[in-house]
């Protein structure tokens, strides 16, 4: 089970939930466009992860240390994200 902790709330991610489909399901204000990793909308800045954060295809979009795409990557454990809304 992966929980997520922000500024607003923790909640944990369901079964096959992406990180984008948990934040918007716990009332996160979150901006996305492409759900694959091609435009950077929901990029995230990462503040802190149990376990390494991955993705099954390396994202399109550019993203800097620290920062992780909500719609594509892989997460589990704890992970506490910053400044999500």
């Amino acid at each position: 089970m992966t929980w997520v902790f922000t500024s607003k709330k923790r909640f944990y991610l369901h079964d096959d939930e992406t990180l984008l489909d948990g934040l918007l399901r716990t009332g996160h204000d979150i901006n996305y466009q492409c759900r694959e990793g091609y435009c950077g909308s929901c990029r995230v800045t990462l503040s802190h992860a149990s376990f390494p954060v991955t993705y099954a295809e390396p994202p399109l979009a550019m993203i800097e240390q620290g920062e992780i795409l909500a719609c594509c990557c892989k997460v589990k454990g704890l992970i506490h994200l910053k400044e999500v809304k």
